[in-house]
């Protein structure tokens, strides 16, 4: 194949290199949908299963403010903590392919929607396992502290909306590619008039769980504090306007206590 560009770039690349398929891993493509989702229900963006006896999360990053220590009071603005958003809510029985910690079955993230000088594009997520029947039974959370408009940017506010997860094979783009695959793959789609050919690889760019990282820049996988190599847990991304269109990535370790986890983002 070296010297020999295909045909046409679309041209389907578990053909042409034979060891990118080897590559494929299955993923849960979210695929939300604007809706008015339930406190019960997976959602993107919409209302969580909060408990009852824990504080909602608020982030207290230099140059924040807000409209008083009553989030309902809209009178009085001044430097101050803003309370996080709900960006997503899983319940196992909706993504069987996500394998939860021991003893949960509900897992959802939060994030600030400001954008911060010293981090750009949203920051301090946080993600939380949980087990749906504990919840209900210490009870809920009446009523999440809403962000009002010009305490957020709007690109970091997801739309509430439902999800209907459907499964697909998902493959690495160029950045996750292996040195050995990468090294050969520019000479395999050189083309007879100089430079090479990169045609379109079959990484899924979508909010999804599993799978590879939809990366827009180059990769960077944490190492959890026991030295392992962290697994993809889920992508945010295409489904919500980030900066310069990447993502935020999540990343968990299954093989410690806890799954312990950590995210990157390459949305500046």
């Amino acid at each position: 194949m070296p010297g020999v560009p295909p045909e046409s770039p679309a041209q389907d690349l578990r053909t042409l290199i034979p060891e990118y398929a080897g590559l494929a891993r299955r993923t849960t493509l979210l695929n939300p949908e604007p809706g008015e989702p339930g406190v019960r229900e997976s959602s993107f963006g919409g209302a969580l299963l909060w408990p009852a006896d824990e504080p909602w999360p608020y982030c207290a990053q230099e140059d924040h403010w807000t409209f008083g220590s009553d989030w309902r009071n809209r009178t009085e603005i001044v430097p101050g903590a803003v309370p996080m958003v709900p960006i997503l809510q899983l319940f196992a029985r909706d993504v069987p392919g996500l394998e939860f910690p021991a003893g949960k079955d509900l897992l959802q993230v939060v994030w600030c929607a400001l954008i911060h000088e010293q981090d750009p594009g949203p920051v301090l997520p946080r993600l939380y396992w949980r087990n749906e029947a504990e919840v209900l039974a210490g009870g809920t959370l009446p009523e999440i502290p809403a962000v009002s408009e010009g305490e957020y940017d709007e690109e970091n506010m997801p739309e509430p909306s439902t999800l209907a997860p459907a499964t697909a094979d998902d493959y690495p783009s160029r950045h996750d590619l292996p040195q050995d695959l990468l090294e050969t793959w520019e000479p395999r789609f050189r083309l007879p008039t100089g430079g090479a050919l990169w045609p379109p690889d079959s990484n899924v760019i979508a909010t999804k769980i599993g799978g590879w990282p939809a990366w827009v820049q180059p990769s960077a996988w944490p190492d959890c504090d026991g030295g392992h190599r962290m697994e993809h847990l889920l992508t945010v991304t295409g489904d919500i306007q980030l900066g310069d269109c990447g993502g935020v990535y999540f990343f968990h370790c299954r093989q410690c206590p806890g799954h312990p986890w950590d995210w990157r983002s390459d949305t500046h």
